[in-house]
């Protein structure tokens, strides 16, 4: 693995401190009808993408998730200005303002969405791994989904596929306890989602997805053993959500105290206690650094405030038509 120095200390608490302020941001600006739709923040998570960063090969490797898909593809290299754009509807956007919040998406930086359809990723994860070993191309693919994904039947197939076909994938499960409002020990009689792996004789394990290191760690070896051609790994990422499910989640299935429990251990207090504690920044840094991310925020605010809509003509340019297409008559 990547050594871990000060280095990755002090990037993994400027990317994740943006992250949240980037998905605060968001909040507040859908309280106030700029956003609009659906939106899902990952407020909590964050430890999991600075992880998993640290262990890919962001020159080859692809992601690809569920709707939570805001940071990742910030987190590749996609300039966050046109993800703030793309969910404010405006023309700037990564897809031109016409897939909103939970469809972010970028070919050049290996991030294949952002896919609405609960489970509906998981497929299409273990496709691209199929692909890259197929052309021999030496990559791997994270596949993320939630802890509610795992009751998806699209999960046990693909499982089936990915380890009699030794695909270079990692399927990594965001388990953060309650999916869209229901626990886990509410849908299944073992709360260790992890040992579903075992059914399909493949390495699993439980990792703290509060910690950037072990995830950083966990993930390392799963993407090296993919990488050697031994096949995937399947993982549970525990963590959890400080938000709700989305911005309409009442989340009267936990309690404040409970929410507030998980925030003593908050991945960026820990990567910032860490900096401060091996003197690897002064107080006067962290607050350069918060400076540097507020800015930055605001930069992103203001790019999507003063774009504009896309025309509406390229909603259709976005589609296409076969003049031939023999089940519907051009002519009534």
């Amino acid at each position: 693995m990547k050594k871990i120095t000060k280095a990755t200390y002090l990037k993994w608490y400027e990317d994740m401190l943006f992250w949240r302020k980037f998905e605060d941001k968001l909040a507040q600006v859908y309280i106030q009808q700029k956003v609009r739709g659906f939106l899902h923040l990952y407020n909590g998570q964050e430890a999991i993408l600075a992880g998993a960063l640290h262990a890919m090969d962001t020159d080859k490797d692809r992601m690809i998730t569920a709707y939570r898909n805001h940071v990742q593809p910030i987190g590749l290299g996609v300039d966050p200005k046109r993800v703030m754009a793309e969910l404010y509807g405006k023309g700037t956007g990564t897809s031109q303002g016409l897939g909103g919040s939970m469809h972010i998406f970028s070919k050049e930086h290996r991030f294949y969405g952002g896919h609405g359809i609960v489970g509906g990723q998981i497929p299409l994860g273990a496709g691209l791994a199929f692909a890259d070993k197929y052309f021999k191309r030496d990559a791997v693919t994270l596949t993320f989904m939630g802890d509610g994904a795992t009751r998806q039947g699209s999960l046990h197939e693909t499982l089936t596929m990915a380890v009699n076909w030794n695909l270079p994938v990692v399927f990594c499960v965001e388990n953060n306890g309650y999916a869209m409002g229901t626990s886990v020990a509410r849908t299944a009689r073992s709360t260790d989602i992890y040992k579903l792996g075992n059914g399909y004789e493949m390495p699993c394990a439980p990792v703290d997805a509060m910690d950037p290191e072990k995830v950083a760690e966990a993930l390392d070896e799963a993407i090296a053993r993919a990488r050697k051609g031994e096949g995937p790994t399947f993982l549970e990422l525990k963590t959890y959500r400080y938000r709700g499910h989305s911005m309409s989640d009442a989340q009267h299935y936990r309690t404040k105290d409970e929410v507030a429990e998980y925030q003593k251990i908050d991945p960026i207090t820990k990567v910032r206690n860490i900096l401060i504690d091996k003197k690897y920044a002064t107080e006067d840094d962290i607050k350069k650094i918060d400076k540097r991310v507020k800015d930055k925020v605001k930069e992103c605010e203001e790019f999507a405030e003063e774009s504009a809509f896309p025309e509406k003509n390229v909603m259709y340019d976005v589609v296409y038509e076969q003049e031939d297409y023999p089940f519907l008559p051009h002519k009534l």
